[in-house]
């Protein structure tokens, strides 16, 4: 992934390292933000996963294993608390099946 991404995460570091720049970026999707609005925060990293052939997958992923039910590369604690989600596991759990979601 890393090899076929490199640009992007260039420009991801470029952006956090420069206002100016990540101003930019925020401006195509609400153009009248202005460089006095950005104030600093904290930043997060959220672990991504990946495919068999390298590409993220953007989507839950339920494995099963011996009694177990996992539930990975969760896109958000929001996501974790929704009823169509919870919903869905207790399906799997009733049904005992590994597919994608």
């Amino acid at each position: 992934m890393a090899a076929k991404m490199w640009k992007s995460a260039a420009g991801e570091y470029y952006r956090s390292w420069s206002k100016p720049a990540f101003t930019r970026a925020l401006q195509k999707l609400l153009p009248e933000l202005s460089i006095q609005d950005i104030k600093p925060g904290g930043a997060g990293v959220r672990a991504q996963a990946l495919d068999n052939r390298g590409h993220l997958v953007d989507d839950f992923r339920f494995v099963n294993t011996e009694g177990m039910l996992h539930v990975c590369n969760v896109p958000s604690p929001a996501a974790t608390a929704s009823l169509v989600i919870g919903r869905e596991i207790m399906r799997r759990v009733e049904l005992g099946t590994s597919a994608h979601a």
